[in-house]
């Protein structure tokens, strides 16, 4: 068995192994799973019943991970994504007046464009007009994301109302956890020791259920039940398909999902030969999410730790995908996962992602200047599509004011234009 599954995922071939690979899953596994409870809880303020939205959110992620493992044998993690989630609840459904079934309706509609994208000739020229500088500049501006998302969680930076962000207080359990987590974790890694980042969550969750730092459910679910979820699965209404505001929502849906789906799997596969059939993974676990009840899933940016992990084959995503779905019956277990050990491994691994900035050729400035942007925006915007339009825009503009525009293919331009329209269409 041990044979036919590393012959089928090609284990040899990537230099890996079945262990190597299951410890990848693991770890990934570990710094996801919060999304469920999380995503849960923001699908609910749409109207979505919560355990119906936590179930959605195992359900489409198993299927993702099943995708993305089998038909890309890539070790990327397919999870609803954060920020599409609040899209889909405080814009499509708070602001522009959707029912939750009609948001659904928008995320099928928008999978299926997706799809249609992916498995044509569009997607190659999407990622073939990307510069290798604005590419390296997304790689980048995720490890920035990763490194501030790790700061909040861990609480080593919080929100000011005068500077927008300061030093937390470092005297609280949470922050001091995080900092020993960090130190151990850098430690162990620098000493190349096998499965650092999975030792340090460890550690960190066996202090903090000694001193009852475990997080609490929204909701105190402890265990799921399927009956809501069959309840809404399959639910979404096209009432509004004829609509302005329907085909508004689709558009900036379909856009932050292909670029921000490009960004992430630029950013995490180290071989690109994996890119179009990981991309299409994706593509597809979009409409299952919508069926499913829930906000499209995305590639996940907690990917990285266990690609950091020694993750290289679909067997790390396959892994993941398993242990999401045992975590229906394993909710009281997740909640003694401290934020503290996901912030010190996202900390890590942004760290490990900053390196890319080495390759960018600042010395030409219409390469390193929309290089500059794109990884500066990505965090600060909070959004690595965003981050992606202005670097596309300040890249087209420099090289068509220098003289230059001919090094950028007529794709590069549309796909430009079509950034511009979605901020200023945006809701």
């Amino acid at each position: 068995m041990v044979n036919l599954i590393e012959r089928t995922f090609r284990t040899d071939r990537h230099q890996t192994t079945l262990k190597q690979e299951l410890l990848a899953g693991i770890t990934s596994y570990l710094t996801v799973v919060y999304i469920i409870i999380v995503n849960g809880a923001i699908l609910s303020d749409s109207g979505i019943p919560f355990e119906a939205a936590v179930m959605a959110t195992i359900v489409s992620s198993w299927i993702g991970c099943l995708l993305m493992g089998f038909w890309a044998n890539a070790p990327i993690v397919l999870v609803p994504g954060m920020g599409i989630n609040a899209f889909f609840t405080y814009t499509m459904v708070h602001d522009m007046g959707f029912t939750w079934q009609e948001a659904l309706a928008v995320v099928v509609v928008s999978g299926f464009l997706f799809t249609a994208a992916a498995f044509s000739r569009l997607s190659i020229l999407i990622t073939t007009s990307l510069p290798d500088s604005l590419k390296k500049g997304i790689t980048v501006g995720i490890g920035l994301l990763i490194t501030f998302i790790g700061l909040q969680k861990g609480g080593i930076i919080v929100s000011d109302p005068r500077t927008f962000v300061a030093v937390g207080d470092l005297r609280q359990p949470g922050a001091w956890l995080t900092l020993i987590t960090l130190m151990l974790i850098l430690f162990l890694f620098a000493r190349k020791i096998r499965g650092s980042f999975l030792l340090g969550i460890l550690a960190a969750t066996l202090v903090a259920k000694a001193l009852n730092m475990e997080q609490v459910s929204p909701s105190g679910t402890e265990f799921l039940s399927l009956k809501p979820f069959l309840a809404v699965a399959g639910s979404l209404s096209l009432a509004k398909i004829a609509t302005f505001p329907f085909w508004t929502a689709t558009f900036a849906l379909v856009l932050v999902l292909v670029f921000e789906n490009i960004g992430l799997l630029q950013g995490l596969l180290k071989d690109k030969s994996k890119f179009l059939p990981a991309f299409q993974a994706s593509a597809l676990s979009t409409i299952n999410s919508g069926f499913a009840g829930t906000s499209p899933t995305v590639c996940a940016l907690e990917s990285a730790t266990g690609i950091s992990a020694g993750g290289k084959t679909g067997l790390t995503a396959i892994t993941t995908g398993f242990l999401l779905l045992l975590s229906a019956l394993l909710i009281p277990l997740i909640q003694w996962i401290p934020d503290s050990s996901i912030a010190a491994v996202l900390i890590v691994v942004g760290g490990l992602m900053v390196q890319e900035v080495q390759s960018i050729p600042f010395s030409d400035l219409t390469e390193g200047i929309p290089a500059f942007i794109t990884f500066t925006f990505i965090p600060f915007t909070y959004s690595i599509p965003t981050g992606i339009a202005f670097g596309f825009i300040a890249y087209a503009i420099l090289k068509l004011v220098t003289g230059k525009a001919k090094e950028a293919p007529f794709a590069f331009y549309a796909i430009t234009c079509m950034f511009c329209l979605q901020l200023i269409l945006h809701p």
